[in-house]
Parts: structure tokens; C-alpha cells; sequence
């Protein structure tokens, strides 16, 4: 993998299969026709267009971290090679992406049950990522880590996240305690490295840190330290990460959504959006895959779901990203696919080959419903289950299609986030919404500041204390 040969890479390459959105597979009344595509050009290359003008400005500085980073990924590897030699826990405080990306990505290439093998076995810390407030959390995680061999890495880019700001104030104390001046080598922190609370923290307080560039956001911030150093921390190769999503952004350069996964896939979504599919499900077949759907779910929403257009227009635009699991999910959610109302498309994630493989036992000769599944492997079984899963929805006229990763490795990971990101930002240039922005999250944060009496936000204070009172026969 380290040579990266041209033939490699290409072996190495997603595939996205969109039969199962066409008018020919899903029938005409749901799917959509060559003719809806060639209407469509016209859009699309307007979408292509402007995310190839605003590349690595605003905050589209995501675009350039496959290729802006290499004295930073040295810096890195050498600050993780010496957290493996010294520490066997490294825990992430962080939320939104500074939490979901790095949960993603060690659930991706990392052993499944990373955190419960011995050390010898893992070659790497455990990892721990604290993206919530809840107090019993805070106090189980305090119960199971020996602080000396334990480090820390806050992460927010202003200082000023409440949640991660909160756990910091409560680890930074215990660490000073029990270590005094030495606490330091105990905490990292990735942060702005120019504005903020947490730089001047960082500096007064002599920690090491990385920095997250002004134009990359937290939902697009997987790519730099944000994600990178858990990553390396970890053993995982992150400079084939970038490598992969640099290999993806090549194949987007392309403005011919027969060429682009990430654009024809934008523009399958917009066009589905406006026959009122409001729900994006996501579904990858692989237990490693589980939490990109998550990682998705806070891209897709939180970049697309606005009220207004660039222009001022109340569009209330955005689809609900929805996370699921096969098989797990067939169980659960699929009766409400296949049956329900039609207002969704489901992405599903297939794996061509899994890292390991266990056969099924001969056994149970006496029944023919159980016996047929002996000498096949789990791999078959998962894909069949996947195939019929896709042929169920498809033959109930339900919009799906599949993005394949030929496996899970460093390099393919890197380029399904990469995809994920660049078909955001073309479906929000279609939208014609600020993809970048967050203004609906801002609303609860404030509501949050005053209650607890930040300075700042009185007035804030004082439209919530004369909001109408909850009645109590309201209330069983």
C-alpha cells in the first residue's frame, strides 16, 4: 500500500451503482429517466463549477487538507509513536465532528474489539471519545483509566464549545492535582491557531498543540489534526487516508456526472428531494462501517438542513439523515422502507472483501431450512442479504443505490469521506443554501449560555423567563 502504484489505486476505487434510481429498474412513476439527467446538466455543472471556484476560500478549506499537510502529518506520526511508547489510553474530548469522525474512522480500521484486547495485541492505546455531558458517563470513564498512563486531547476550535470546555475544566483540575506541573504532558489540545479561548489556553498552560484551519469546519475536519492524530495514535496509516482522498478528488475533478460519483449522486439526491423524498437513509453492510453513518448523518444535516437560500428565500431545504445497520437494521427498520410512505432513498455501503472470514459448520442435516446456509461463509451471507435487501426495495419501487469499497482499508476510507463531503457541498450548491453554515445550532448553544448566566446573553435570559409556563394539565 505504501507505493501507491497507479494500478493499485485504481483497484482501489469506489463504485457507485445507480441502476436502482432510474425509471427503468424502480418503474416511472418514483425513478428518474435519461432525459431527467440531460434536463438536469445544466445544474450540476453550475454545482461542479462553484465548488471548483471556491475551493480552498471561506470556508471550503477542506478541499486542500489531502495536499496542504505534510509537515503537519511528520509532526503527527512523531507525536503519536511517542504517546504509543508512554500512554495506554488516549481520549478524545470533543463533540459534533471532533468526536464522530474519529469514532468513525477507529471503528473503520481498527480491530472491532480494539479497546478489549490485551496490549500486546493492540500495539496502540485504547481509545476513548467523550462527546457528551452526562454525568454517570464522566464518572465511568474517570473509574476505569489509570491517569498515569492515560492522555487527553480537547478538541474544539473556539474554546468556547460548552460540553468539551466543561470536560476539560474537569480533567485539567484532576490532572493538576495528581501531577502538578507535569499535567501538561497529560493533555493535548487541537484548536484554532489564531482565535479562541482554548490557544490562549493552550499557551499559558504549556500544552502541545495542533491547529484546525480557519477554513474547515467541524463536520469537515476529519481530514486535518481533528481526526488525524486519534488516527495515528491508533497505528492507522493517515498519510494513506489523505492519499485516498486526494485520489477521490481527482475523480471529481470531472464534470460529467457519468464520471463523478459525488456529483451524480448530489444530483440523484437534490432532484429526489424536490419528488419529496425528505429522508437520506444510510446503510453500510459492514459492522467496521457502522459509524460513518453517523458521521454522515451530522454532515448531511447540519450543512443542508437551512431555512433560507443564499438569497434570502424561506426554502426550510434539507433532507432527515437517517443511520441504519445490515443486517442488524433488515430487522427493524426495512418493514418501514419497503412499506411505508415514499419519502426516502437508501445509500447503501457494500464491501467486496472483508478482512477476515469464518465459514458456517455443517450441522443441523434434519433441517433443510437451517442446513442450506452450511459450508457458505458469513461474507456471502452478508452481501446475498445486502443483494435481496436492495432487489426488496427495488421491486417496491423504493429509490436505493449502492456505493462499493472494494475493501476497508486506509486508503478507501479516505476516499469515501472525501466523496461524502464533496457531494455536501455540490447537493448545497443546488439548494443554493450555505453549506458551511450553522445558524439553527446557534439557537440552542445561546439558549444554554443563559441559563447559565454567560455574560453576553441576558437578553437572551429574559425572553426565556418570559416565555409562555408549561400548564400542568399538560403534564400525566
Amino acid at each position: 500500500m505504501a507505493k501507491f502504484s497507479t494500478a493499485w489505486q485504481k483497484a482501489m476505487q469506489l463504485k457507485l451503482d445507480y441502476n436502482n434510481m432510474m425509471a427503468e429498474f424502480i418503474g416511472e412513476k418514483e425513478g428518474f429517466t435519461d432525459k431527467d439527467l440531460k434536463n438536469a446538466k445544466t445544474l450540476a455543472e453550475a454545482a461542479h463549477k462553484n465548488v471548483a471556484e471556491n475551493r480552498g476560500t471561506g470556508m471550503m478549506g477542506w478541499t486542500e487538507l489531502p495536499y496542504n499537510q505534510s509537515e503537519i502529518v511528520e509532526d503527527i506520526i512523531a507525536t503519536a509513536k511517542d504517546i504509543r511508547k508512554k500512554f495506554d489510553n488516549f481520549v478524545v474530548l470533543g463533540i459534533g465532528g471532533s468526536a464522530l469522525g474519529p469514532t468513525a474512522v477507529f471503528q473503520a480500521l481498527c480491530h472491532l474489539r480494539h479497546n478489549e484486547l490485551s496490549k500486546k495485541a493492540r500495539k496502540a492505546p485504547k481509545l476513548y471519545v467523550e462527546d457528551n455531558v452526562d454525568p454517570e458517563r464522566m464518572a465511568s470513564l474517570l473509574g476505569v483509566l489509570d491517569l498515569e498512563k492515560t492522555v487527553f486531547n480537547v478538541i474544539t476550535k473556539s474554546g468556547a464549545t460548552s460540553e468539551t470546555m466543561s470536560q476539560y475544566l474537569i480533567i485539567m483540575k484532576i490532572l493538576k492535582d495528581k501531577f502538578g506541573d507535569k499535567a501538561k504532558e497529560h493533555m493535548i489540545a487541537t484548536t484554532s491557531a489564531n482565535r479562541g479561548n482554548l490557544i490562549k489556553i493552550a499557551k499559558a498552560e504549556g500544552l502541545k498543540t495542533f491547529y484546525i484551519p480557519d477554513g474547515v469546519g467541524g463536520r469537515f475536519s476529519e481530514l486535518c489534526p481533528v481526526g488525524l492524530l486519534p488516527a495515528a495514535v491508533l497505528g492507522i496509516d493517515i498519510k494513506a487516508m489523505l492519499k485516498g482522498a486526494a485520489f477521490m478528488d481527482k475523480v471529481c475533478k470531472s464534470k460529467d456526472i457519468k464520471k463523478n460519483p459525488a456529483l451524480i449522486s448530489a444530483l440523484l439526491e437534490y432532484l429526489s428531494m424536490k419528488k419529496g423524498k425528505n429522508i437520506s437513509v444510510m446503510m453500510p453492510y459492514a459492522d467496521s462501517l457502522k459509524y460513518v453513518a453517523d458521521w454522515y448523518c451530522q454532515l448531511w444535516g447540519e450543512s443542508l438542513g437551512k431555512a433560507v437560500d443564499k438569497d434570502g428565500n424561506t426554502v426550510y431545504a434539507g433532507q432527515t439523515p437517517v443511520k441504519s445497520l445490515g443486517v442488524t437494521d433488515q430487522h427493524s427498520q426495512i418493514q418501514l422502507y419497503r412499506e411505508g410512505p415514499f419519502d426516502k432513498v437508501i445509500t447503501f455501503i457494500a464491501v467486496e472483501k472483508f478482512r477476515a472470514e469464518v465459514e458456517i459448520s455443517d450441522g443441523c442435516k434434519e433441517f433443510p431450512d437451517v442446513s442450506f446456509l452450511c459450508g457458505h461463509t458469513m461474507s456471502e451471507l452478508i452481501n446475498s442479504e445486502r443483494k435481496a435487501t436492495e432487489y426488496a426495495l427495488t421491486t417496491a419501487h423504493r429509490l436505493n443505490y449502492t456505493i462499493t469499497l472494494p475493501e476497508v482499508n486506509a486508503f478507501t476510507i479516505g476516499e469515501l469521506l472525501y466523496m461524502f463531503e464533496l457531494e455536501t457541498a455540490y447537493t448545497g450548491a443546488m439548494l443554493n443554501v450555505d453549506t458551511f453554515n450553522q445558524p439553527g445550532v446557534e439557537g440552542g448553544k445561546n439558549a444554554t449560555y443563559a441559563l447559565f448566566g454567560r455574560k453576553g446573553y441576558e437578553k437572551t435570559k429574559e425572553e426565556m423567563d418570559n416565555a409562555p409556563k408549561k400548564k400542568s394539565e399538560y403534564i400525566c
